[in-house]
């Protein structure tokens, strides 16, 4: 609970790279995430380089706070395990359910990263405000991929106060609606 309660979103990082053992083992607790039928549908691609942080914040509607990470991790939900067509197109209004549990499990593995992070001493910040149709040429990224978020990762030159939350008794139901 204590990872879960101290993670924000930071925008902005010290200039300190992120150590390759930090790396690895937020990707391991991304590799641990559950996924429906264990199909493990996720990529994740590391990005390090200041020109394609550029590109990605700039199709992240030029959310220029981004560069100031040292890192970015993009993950991507692979469909390939449950639909053989390589010819169909993954996007925003795609309807297969299917597609939509391979997104959410991807999602789970997301979150995995942005706790380890907190419980390593790093800062986070989970940015999906982009289209897959700019996104995916920047990292070469086939069609029947799915980018889930842009993790930006490093240490933290904030630290803001808690978001408000809303109380259990506004989010609870039980046996129905």
């Amino acid at each position: 609970m204590e990872q879960i309660k101290m993670r924000r979103s930071i925008r902005k990082y010290l200039d300190k790279p992120v150590e390759d053992e930090k790396i690895i083992q937020l990707l391991e607790s991304a590799r641990l995430a559950p996924s429906g039928s264990n199909t493990q549908p996720w990529h994740f691609i590391i990005v390090k380089s200041e020109l394609i942080k550029q590109k990605l914040a700039k199709v992240a509607h030029d959310q220029k706070w981004m560069i100031s990470a040292p890192l970015f991790i993009v993950c991507v939900a692979d469909i390939s395990s449950i639909m053989e067509n390589d010819q169909i197109i993954l996007d925003e209004h795609s309807p297969q359910g299917e597609v939509k549990r391979m997104i959410r499990d991807t999602a789970i593995a997301t979150e995995h990263i942005l706790l380890e992070a907190t419980h390593l001493g790093l800062g986070t910040c989970w940015v999906a405000w982009f289209t897959q149709e700019e996104i995916r040429p920047i990292l070469h990224i086939p069609l029947n991929k799915f980018v889930v978020g842009i993790v930006t990762i490093g240490y933290a030159a904030e630290m803001p106060t808690a978001r408000p939350r809303k109380s259990l008794e506004e989010i609870i139901h039980y046996e129905n609606w």
